[in-house]
């Protein structure tokens, strides 16, 4: 045997054994995951990925390849996170609620611990039309929006285990409500008026409270869009005076019940 094919040969068995490696690491990830439901464990844990990280760089601190192999770790705990969402989730996430409720900001969170997609309806739709949610309303007025609202969740169909961060109106519409179950399950996030306006009233996106932000106003439209808000809600959770963390939390606890039960990744 010439030297090239045995470093061929040797490269293979590497590879064989990576291979395997990772699908040990796959099981073990659903295996965690059950383990922690199973036993009520925070399932949220970043700090764990940060500890491992630092073991690993300092390892390979030496180590002429350490940037590249790093890379590849990066993304083998991508794809793990990838995994426990599907554990956790197994469909679309539709988060509604009025204004300022936090929908984003919870999004993103779990976007960055389970590095799920993301989307957001307010953004698509702006960049989509070229304009901000504001000019979109006085341009083309607000059934225009409503229906590129419609349209967008019906493509939000086509992928499962997404978070979907819809606007204040969404659910106003029985329509949309009927779309969103198609796919997923309707979380609706709930804060008190003092709360809304406090996150909201450095905001100019905003046509519905713009030049009117009061808790008075606030507490009329959020009056007019309750019954709506409970009669699409599959689960309800309250931000008022909790971390992100422990919103995240909740979501998780309260939607597992409701995940199907045979799911595709």
């Amino acid at each position: 045997m010439d030297k090239l094919t045995k470093l061929r040969n040797d490269l293979e068995m590497c590879d064989e054994v990576i291979m395997d490696v990772l699908r040990m690491r796959c099981q073990i990830v659903q295996e965690l995951i059950n383990y922690k439901q199973e036993n009520g464990i925070s399932t949220v844990q970043p700090e764990e990925e940060q500890r491992k990280k630092k073991i690993f760089t300092q390892k390979l601190a030496d180590y002429e390849y350490q940037q590249s192999i790093m890379s590849i770790y990066d993304y083998i705990i991508y794809q793990s996170k990838r995994i426990q969402s599907h554990e956790l989730f197994g469909q679309n996430i539709f988060l509604v609620g009025f204004m300022g409720v936090g929908k984003s900001t919870i999004s993103s969170y779990l976007k960055d611990v389970f590095a799920m997609d993301v989307i957001e309806m307010d953004e698509i739709i702006a960049k989509r039309n070229g304009m901000s949610i504001s000019e979109i309303f006085e341009l083309h007025g607000e059934p225009y929006f409503r229906n590129e609202e419609t349209a967008l969740l019906k493509e939000c169909q086509n992928k499962k285990n997404q978070i979907i961060s819809c606007g204040g109106g969404v659910a106003m519409r029985q329509v949309n409500v009927d779309e969103m179950r198609k796919s997923g399950t309707i979380v609706l996030l709930t804060a008190s008026p003092e709360t809304i306006l406090e996150r909201v009233q450095s905001s100019h996106d905003r046509p519905l409270l713009e030049n009117n932000k009061t808790i008075e106003h606030i507490t009329s439209l959020m009056q007019a869009r309750e019954q709506a808000y409970q009669n699409a809600a599959d689960i309800i959770v309250n931000t008022d005076g909790k971390s992100v963390f422990e919103i995240c939390e909740e979501i998780i606890n309260k939607v597992q019940p409701l995940k199907p039960e045979t799911t595709t990744a």
